[in-house]
């Protein structure tokens, strides 16, 4: 299974991107799931909801099931890291073709960085640390890389070449269009 981080500073357009990208890789034939890293911590079962109170209650773990949804919330002692998630994926019993997780800029994987000008112009991440496409708002004032190409945050299906042939169909060499 590939996998491939789209990172970025807050506000800079990850989830859009995202948003863009799953829909034109389906459209491929290409099965997706996400991981999305979260460093302020969540809750998804609010108070007063049956998961919420099965958790108060002192379940350390609570699923919820439907027809055609899957949930679990489980208590940590600490974060797991990324490769305890997707063995948590593969153990699901369904086939992935790509992983996209948001986030996780530190994991030793691929990234797709996405650039806000408005925040900052400067790159996080290199091509030592797995960069191999950025996605800018304004991509003519960024100087990225070397062998680094520079997409417009909103060109979903230029980016999903990108990702296709850089991972999916491991086409390695130059990503200059």
């Amino acid at each position: 299974m590939k996998m491939f981080s789209v990172v970025g500073r807050s506000g800079s357009g990850k989830t859009t991107l995202i948003e863009k990208l799953i829909p034109e890789l389906r459209r491929r034939g290409y099965r997706i799931a996400t991981i999305k890293h979260d460093a302020h911590g969540f809750e998804i079962d609010r108070p007063g909801k049956d998961s919420w109170r099965h958790r108060r209650a002192g379940a350390e773990a609570v699923i919820l099931a439907s027809a055609d949804t899957l949930a679990m919330i489980r208590n940590l002692d600490s974060e797991p890291a990324l490769e305890e998630i997707v063995r948590l994926l593969e153990g699901q019993g369904q086939a992935y073709d790509l992983i996209i997780t948001e986030g996780y800029k530190t994991a030793d994987q691929p990234k797709l960085e996405v650039v806000n000008t408005d925040l900052s112009r400067e790159i996080l991440t290199t091509p030592v640390r797995g960069l191999f496409g950025v996605a800018a708002d304004r991509p003519e004032v960024l100087d990225a890389p070397a062998g680094i190409t520079v997409f417009h945050r909103d060109d979903g299906e230029r980016i999903a070449d990108l990702v296709e042939k850089h991972l999916l169909l491991g086409i390695t060499g130059s990503t200059d269009s």
